[in-house]
């Protein structure tokens, strides 16, 4: 079974690293290398450049959308479509869009991003889902390993599975490890 890898990010990448846009591509392109599907929020930036590195690939790209029809996504929300193979509308704007996306996951990555992408982070971090982090991306990327450092959490939600790195292949590499640790015991 292909594993659902969901890229975060920021959907304007102005203040991402230089080369944040074209880590997000290779990102996509090595989710389809290592046998993997591309799940984003549908939206502009980092995921849309991720959707394009994996549909060059040749990969199947899931957007799942913040709107509640076609005609919301693009013409109230300006969201892209091209690089997508299908679009689910939820009509849960952006905070219910988030939690439906880090749920469908079997692995959550983190390049750049602001408030948005450290709200799926949370999710997935409160879900004990593997999480992977593009170091040297910026925003919220940057701030996570001290935020998993500074905030005081009994309950150690997920922080045993969260990766960091600053290569792509090796991210995707160590993020099927965990997802193939989590489900090695499950007989179907």
């Amino acid at each position: 079974m292909k594993y659902k890898f969901v890229v975060s990010g920021a959907a304007e990448e102005g203040f991402c690293t230089v080369d944040a846009v074209q880590k997000a591509e290779e990102i996509g392109r090595e989710i389809i290398k290592q046998n993997g599907i591309l799940l984003t929020g549908a939206t502009t930036g980092i995921p849309d450049f991720a959707a394009k590195g994996a549909k060059d690939e040749g990969g199947v790209v899931i957007g799942i959308s913040p709107a509640a029809s076609y005609q919301h996504h693009v013409k109230t929300y300006k969201l892209p479509i091209k690089n997508y193979d299908t679009i689910i509308f939820t009509g849960f704007d952006y905070s219910g869009r988030n939690l439906l996306l880090t749920k469908a996951a079997d692995a959550v990555i983190v390049i750049c991003g602001g408030f948005g992408t450290l709200n799926e982070f949370t999710i997935a971090l409160e879900d004990n889902k593997p999480i992977g982090v593009l170091e040297d991306s910026g925003g919220t990327a940057s701030e996570i390993d001290d935020l998993m450092k500074k905030i005081n959490d009994p309950h150690r939600h997920g922080a045993g599975k969260v990766m960091f790195s600053k290569d792509p292949k090796d991210l995707i590499a160590k993020l099927t490890k965990l997802i193939e640790k989590d489900q090695k015991d499950l007989k179907v």
